[in-house]
């Protein structure tokens, strides 16, 4: 364990101040190992948990967990940013994340993932201190329970269509079906096809590359299954290509990878392959960043997947809370990224119901974490 001291700051405004930050690195397995294109894979990965504690005995919590290979992101690589920002978060105001995030923002520019834990935590200090849920800051509740997809990996035709089946049978209306495992595009039709004759007509099917096509292969198997309703998702690394990609093969598109702030949505509209977009937490820096930019999306009209990379119930209850206060008609769906790994960190945090998930009804982020399963923490700042 290391132990950091950094001398206090004069709170401002609030009456209370942080006092000490605690980290822990959390490995997380998942239910089932996912297989994704250009030798992606995520079955155990380490989530990154953050403790705030404040003078006035609450604690915020926030969570981080990136995918290795998957975006310029490391879960090791958290800990050295907070230690960075010591001195602005030892000592400040808590409560109103964006006041503190901005300074954070002044002594380390970037590093947003880094940054998202501790977000989160201060929108779950300020809504503790409020009293209210964190939807009810974020604009208020605008539906009850949210949609949910189900991700399935990047298999055997046959075995992908079964767990859509079962999915099905459970209440899943939207699936993603990974693609590009195989280095083969035409599995990936056979992949398509077999999900969609899984589900029959009207549930949401979209197949996702995770950037790791080719314009060719994904032009091909684009074409293949022209004749279905499917969605492509970010079938290339560039938003070029993906936008060739779209013009050739006239299906709708969504964004996932590339959309990270303000510019890749405007170009990602301008260039008309923005029909649905994730807007992952981590992407953009917590809670705060992805409230901006879910106002951009609504302005321009985009459909939006409210979730993060990977995690618990920590950022799952965080992406559920801002999936709450958005308008049901611009919400695509949510995902409960903590139904899909073990351990569990919140027993009262949220499960799926019929294909739905509803976000806590208590203050803050409305979740009790079991500090005891956490053990002892791997860095102190106080």
């Amino acid at each position: 364990m290391n132990r950091i001291a950094s001398p206090a700051l004069t709170p401002v405004g609030t009456g209370q101040r942080i006092t000490r930050l605690r980290l822990w690195h959390v490995p997380l397995t998942s239910h089932t190992a996912y297989y994704m294109a250009d030798g992606k894979t995520c079955d155990t990965v380490e989530t990154v948990i953050i403790a705030v504690d404040t003078d006035a005995g609450l604690t915020g919590w926030g969570e981080v967990c990136p995918i290795p290979h998957y975006l310029p992101a490391y879960a090791r690589g958290v800990a050295p940013a907070l230690q960075e920002l010591a001195p602005v978060i030892l000592g400040g105001a808590p409560v109103g994340a964006e006041a503190l995030m901005a300074r954070a923002d002044a002594i380390l520019p970037g590093h947003v993932y880094a940054k998202s834990a501790l977000d989160i935590a201060l929108w779950d200090i300020t809504g503790q201190a409020a009293g209210l849920p964190i939807h009810a800051l974020m604009g208020g509740r605008r539906q009850e329970s949210l949609p949910l997809y189900h991700s399935i990996t990047c298999v055997d035709p046959d075995k992908m269509a079964r767990i859509a089946h079962e999915a099905k049978a459970n209440g899943i209306t939207q699936f993603q079906a990974k693609l590009g495992a195989s280095g083969d595009w035409q599995t990936d039709i056979e992949r398509l096809v077999k999900v969609r004759e899984a589900v029959g007509p009207g549930p949401l099917v979209y197949g996702d590359w995770n950037c790791g096509a080719t314009t060719l292969d994904a032009i091909r198997v684009g074409r293949g299954v022209a004749h279905l309703d499917i969605m492509l998702e970010q079938p290339c690394a560039t938003l070029e290509d993906c936008a060739r990609v779209q013009s050739a093969t006239g299906l709708p598109m969504k964004l996932d990878e590339l959309a990270h702030d303000t510019a890749s949505l405007l170009k990602g509209h301008r260039l008309g392959i923005m029909d649905a977009v994730a807007l992952k937490l981590s992407k953009f820096g917590g809670l705060s960043p992805s409230r901006r930019a879910r106002d951009l999306c609504l302005h321009l009209g985009a459909k939006m997947c409210i979730e993060c990379t990977w995690g618990s119930d920590i950022v799952t209850a965080a992406a559920l809370h801002l999936g709450a206060a958005t308008p049901p008609n611009l919400v695509l769906n949510v995902c409960d990224l903590s139904g899909y790994v073990s351990p569990r960190l919140a027993p009262d945090a949220p499960t799926r119901d019929h294909g739905r998930i509803a976000p806590p009804d208590g203050p803050g982020l409305g979740i009790t974490i079991d500090e005891g399963s956490l053990g002892t923490p791997d860095l102190i700042l106080d």
